[in-house]
């Protein structure tokens, strides 16, 4: 019986703390996850390392190349936003 009571309280204590967490960003972790694990079981089985390794640079790849297309988009805007420059032309 009391065994029964910690579980359904030990249950409901991970499925509060599930819902209650905020959600994780992990773009780019997923697809850097597989190819690390492949080429970590490949040298010697350690295809944990590999995926964990994979996750961690598939995410800072993904972060980087947000930041970049960030900065593109911000630069574009920054063109827009200028006035064309006065024409030299002295012909008239």
């Amino acid at each position: 019986m009391n065994a029964k009571i910690t579980a359904v309280c030990l249950v409901s204590a991970l499925s509060i703390s599930v819902i209650a967490a905020p959600k994780a960003h992990a773009v780019g972790c997923l697809s850097g996850a597989v190819a690390g694990g492949v080429a970590g079981h490949m040298l010697h089985h350690h295809a944990v390392l590999g995926a964990v390794g994979g996750c961690i640079a598939g995410h800072e790849l993904a972060k980087h190349e947000a930041k970049t297309k960030a900065d593109q988009l911000n630069q574009q805007q920054l063109d827009k936003m200028q006035p064309p420059a006065p024409s030299t032309d002295k012909s008239m």
